[in-house]
């Protein structure tokens, strides 16, 4: 059963590649690219006003790569009395061979909601947390932890920019290779696909097994129309894959 990988740079072309290494035939579609985010700029003023035991949130390796590089190019540095944290361990890890300090996160659900259970998240009225993301995304974690006190500020460290395909020629080329299933690893991924994908290939689409990441990602796919949907239990390459090969 051929696989769509849409997971954007390198990552999702690595998957693609482990795949095809796997015996199983895959093409890598990425949706958009990852470029520098319009509010890089401030990061060195946010990081000012943030206050000994502060908390600073990457959502993504993407955002800790920006902000690293926006550090370097303005002589700042990450500073060592915040704390710092990151969804999923895969992003901790990497946060953590940049800055050299430890990052929390959440070691059984990695999501917003496993963010929000960690011990040092449920005393915050005095905190000031600082985001690092992409533009848009979820706003359930800032809005959560506002609701408990915490002063929230984000910054745009990266953004999404749309790539531009003859579309109708890309899904010829998708159901000619017999693609019967798709990874989305994000949310805007899915409504990216669902506006990339004509509307007479609807139907083509929503039959196709959907791979994603969450059980909230499920629910939002469910609700775009899919049926066949399987959750891997973590968003990185080696646990996709061998959700991917348990499932064909």
């Amino acid at each position: 059963m051929a696989v769509l990988v849409t997971r954007p740079d390198e990552r999702g072309a690595q998957l693609a590649e482990m795949l095809i290494q796997a015996g199983v035939f895959a093409i890598h579609l990425p949706l958009f690219t990852i470029e520098a985010g319009r509010e890089l700029n401030a990061l060195p003023h946010k990081f000012s006003q943030l206050k000994a035991g502060d908390y600073v949130f990457a959502v993504s390796k993407h955002a800790v790569d920006y902000a690293t590089q926006t550090f370097k190019n303005t002589g700042f540095s990450w500073r060592h009395e915040l704390l710092y944290f990151a969804v999923g361990q895969r992003t901790a890890e990497y946060f953590a061979s940049q800055i050299e300090h430890a990052i929390f996160y959440p070691q059984q659900q990695e999501t917003s909601e496993g963010l929000l259970e960690l011990a040092l998240m449920q005393d915050i009225a005095d905190k000031h947390i600082l985001i690092l993301r992409g533009n848009g995304g979820r706003e359930y974690f800032s809005e959560q932890a506002q609701l408990r006190g915490a002063k929230v500020d984000t910054l745009e460290c990266y953004q999404r920019v749309p790539i531009e395909y003859n579309n109708a020629e890309q899904m010829s080329i998708c159901k000619r290779a017999g693609i019967q299933r798709i990874v989305a690893t994000s949310a805007e991924i899915l409504h990216y696909l669902v506006d990339f994908v004509p509307e007479s290939e609807h139907n083509w689409l929503k039959s196709c097994q959907l791979v994603t990441v969450s059980q909230r990602l499920a629910n939002l796919a469910h609700n775009l129309g899919w049926q066949d949907i399987v959750v891997s239990p973590r968003a990185d390459n080696q646990h996709l894959l061998q959700t991917l090969l348990c499932s064909s």
